[in-house]
């Protein structure tokens, strides 16, 4: 009866290896979102932003200048 040598070292970061894959997959199932719900809600994103930025009224950064300049002195 012979036994097979072990590598401890080995051993031990295959056990931490299977441990955090476990935890990972635990993790994904508990937390994660699946690519079709990350695609939608971008695509979705991107609706909304474009509908209002159609919808802007004046740019930002010239509102500021415009309304200084037409302000009366005190």
């Amino acid at each position: 009866m012979t036994a097979k040598v072990v590598n401890l070292r080995r051993f031990r970061k295959t056990v931490a290896r299977r441990e955090k894959a476990a935890q990972a997959a635990e993790n994904r199932r508990q937390f994660g979102r699946s690519k079709a719900d990350k695609t939608s809600n971008a695509a979705a994103l991107r609706q909304q932003e474009k509908a209002l930025d159609g919808r802007r009224l004046s740019d930002p950064a010239g509102d500021d200048a415009n309304h200084d300049a037409d302000a009366a002195p005190e």
